[in-house]
């Protein structure tokens, strides 16, 4: 059994909070390689260290004096070592960084300081090898992932070593520039360790037990998840659930290797399982709720426009050469709707229009704005009639208007659009019904 274990920054605040995680990797010898994040705020009000970082960098580049707020970073990160009794100096690390700072080497590698220093503590503290991402995880010119560069050095790298700690969060490419992932890219360092060390599982430790049904924010104490498959997670992810970085999913689903969400304050939690496939059935039927606020639908109507060919590819196309992505494309034999991101159709609303206008001559375009999304997500929807019913049969008696539905056929998920002033009511009619059996 073989084990990888990814740590976030709440659940390495602090010396106390570090000593949390050593008890949990010291009670099971299959966790193998430790992939921690930068610490976290320690109480409400307080600074993530990556914060910091950026607004020391920021200063760097700004010619301004940066040195006590690099004192301060090495502070948050004395007080550790202290507090966990080490042997250790971070003098020469923070003399890289001060000089790197100096000689502008790029947000990025300033982000990415709080991870590699954490790495250092966490390697020394648990008597494991420390692995520098830059070595392992590998970006090309253009900044972007290269993922099979990167399985083939992490593989190099760990499988000769029994137990290791691999900062999260950034690599470098081959000139040995560093790159970090987007915010909370720790998530998908951890897949890339999983999937390269051929682990059994991937266990994901947080401060919450797990994936919740809904968002604990519209709804108070939701129920958790006890198993979601990948393609659950990932519509999820999509529409705004952030347990875990969507773009963490794809690494160990290709080989099938399961993820763990655990609770570092409460280890005894089982947690929540995603898992590629399961027989295991939802209590509930849905599996989870999430949702987005802030789309624009524009609505095209014309009559005969399902006999005309290139209708459809030369709407999108005006989106396209407007730098517009589309979240969803509902219609019907005379019309259709496209829904974007407010924000960015806003920008371009009157060029799209007159785009539209020339490219395919419609009888009419209408706008609405201020819509928000909501995804009903269960692999139980499939085999069980009356999920869109009592959804609608929901919404009704909350009184909250539908202004779009969009189903796919994998019948997975039920896509439902309306006001953004009834999103937080719709979610908690939705959760009634579904988990709490109640109108």
């Amino acid at each position: 059994m073989k084990k990888v274990v990814k740590f976030g920054g709440s659940s390495l605040a602090s010396a106390e909070q570090f000593r949390k995680v050593g008890n949990i990797i010291r009670s099971d010898s299959t966790r193998k390689y430790v992939v921690p994040s930068a610490p976290g705020k320690r109480f409400a009000g307080d600074a993530k260290v990556t914060d910091m970082l950026y607004k020391c960098y920021e200063a760097a580049e700004a010619g301004e004096d940066f040195s006590g707020q690099l004192a301060a970073i090495r502070e948050r990160y004395q007080e550790i070592i202290d507090g966990l009794e080490l042997s250790l100096s971070l003098k020469e690390e923070f003399a890289a960084i001060e000089k790197h700072f100096r000689d502008r080497a790029g947000v990025q590698y300033a982000a990415s300081r709080g991870e590699y220093l954490n790495g250092i503590i966490m390697s020394r503290y648990l008597d494991f090898a420390f692995v520098d991402a830059a070595e392992g995880i590998v970006f090309g010119e253009d900044g972007t992932l290269d993922s099979i560069a990167t399985n083939r050095k992490l593989g190099e790298l760990l499988n000769d070593l029994e137990y290791a700690v691999i900062p999260g969060f950034y690599g470098a490419s081959a000139d040995g520039t560093v790159h970090t992932f987007s915010r909370g890219g720790s998530d998908i360092t951890g897949s890339l360790v999983a999937r390269a060390t051929k682990a059994d599982l991937y266990e994901n430790w947080t401060d919450v037990s797990g994936c919740l049904v809904t968002d604990p924010r519209v709804v108070e104490n939701p129920v958790p998840i006890e198993i979601i498959t990948y393609k659950e997670l990932r519509e999820l992810s999509y529409m705004g659930a952030t347990v875990l970085h969507e773009d963490a999913i794809f690494p160990v689903r290709t080989v099938g290797i399961p993820i763990n969400i655990r609770n570092t304050n409460r280890p005894q939690d089982k947690g929540t399982m995603i898992v590629r496939d399961t027989c295991s059935r939802s209590e509930y039927t849905i599996t989870g709720i999430a949702g987005k606020k802030g789309f624009a639908s524009i609505t095209i109507e014309k009559g005969m426009m399902n006999s005309e060919i290139g209708f459809g590819r030369k709407v999108l196309q005006v989106f396209e050469e407007n730098g517009i992505s589309f979240e969803h494309m509902p219609s019907g034999i005379d019309t259709m709707t496209i829904l974007a991101h407010q924000t960015e159709f806003a920008e371009h609303e009157q060029k799209v229009l007159t785009g539209i206008q020339k490219a395919v001559h419609p009888d009419s375009v209408s706008l609405e704005a201020d819509l928000a999304l909501i995804a009903v997500v269960g692999r139980g929807m499939k085999s069980t009639r009356g999920t869109a019913g009592r959804i609608f049969s929901a919404l009704a008696h909350a009184h909250v208007n539908v202004k779009m539905i969009d189903q796919g056929s994998s019948e997975l998920n039920i896509i439902i659009g309306v006001a953004n002033d009834d999103f937080e009511t719709a979610i908690r009619a939705i959760y009634n019904i579904f988990v709490l059996c109640r109108i």
